[in-house]
């Protein structure tokens, strides 16, 4: 008995551990943000990196979202005569939700993973402490570009993936589905409204700052070779993905409450 009380006494204290360890970095990142020196060239390249090099992705999984939307929609609302409020049905669901979701966790996928990496391969390396003794804050240069190109990154790509999502669902509901084009935009204007937009393009803000905080802590902290680069890297993605979920229920609440 006093062995499985030890052992979920370490389990709770390593869990605190890493709380404060992570609350420390993202108070330490946020503060940074705002205090030059700023490295206005990592932060284009990130832009490029996390931006430009996610489109296709993001593209990809709006498009198919938005044509299995119209599907299903189709499927369920034929049988009770419904089926004119599919268009409002893709666009409020892609812009309110699986918009800034989707897109988010393909991004925690492919850019969490690749700060994780990157940066705990330079930690095993000793990069980042050999920017140290240049007099060169690894946090500035590496993590706050970073940090801002997702945050600002992430709403202008989630941005295109309403689009093309909106435009997967019109195809589909146009040429196999037999919709009316004209009447199919009408209604899809009609009904997505402002509050519609701004909301999943906060959400993806906050997702934004999520996956690259959490991409860069792993990484920063990394230990280990490259055992622990690995798993810094899976760490990195898990965590981001659960915490995008979590969020993105409270944010819901949040902006429901505010209607």
């Amino acid at each position: 008995m006093i062995d499985f009380l030890s052992t979920i006494g370490r389990r709770v204290l390593d869990i605190l551990t890493i709380a404060g360890r992570l609350t420390a970095f993202v108070g330490s990142a946020l503060s940074h943000c705002f205090r030059p020196p700023f490295y206005f060239r990592n932060l284009v390249q990130q832009f490029w990196t996390i931006g430009y090099n996610s489109l296709p992705v993001v593209g990809l999984t709006a498009v198919f979202t938005g044509a299995v939307l119209a599907l299903q929609s189709y499927v369920g609302f034929s049988h009770l005569v419904a089926a004119s409020t599919i268009p409002t049905v893709v666009v409020v669901s892609i812009t309110r939700e699986l918009g800034p979701v989707l897109a988010s966790l393909m991004v925690a996928g492919r850019v969490g993973a690749a700060i994780a990496a990157e940066l705990g391969t330079m930690r095993v390396t000793e990069q980042i402490d050999a920017l140290d003794t240049l007099a060169t804050n690894p946090m500035k240069y590496l993590v706050v570009p970073r940090v801002l190109a997702g945050v600002l990154m992430m709403p202008l790509l989630v941005l295109v993936a309403d689009i093309i999502g909106v435009m997967g669902g019109f195809v589909v509901s146009s040429f196999i589905l037999g919709f009316n084009e004209s009447a199919y935009l009408i209604n899809t204007i009609h009904a997505v409204h402002t509050q519609d937009i701004v909301s999943g393009l906060v959400k993806a803000a906050v997702f934004g700052l999520i996956i690259t905080l959490l991409g860069c802590f792993n990484g920063y902290r990394s230990r280990g070779g490259a055992e622990g680069v690995g798993q810094a890297t899976t760490n990195a993605v898990v965590y981001a993905s659960v915490l995008i979920f979590f969020s993105d229920y409270f944010l819901t609440e949040l902006f429901l409450t505010g209607r």
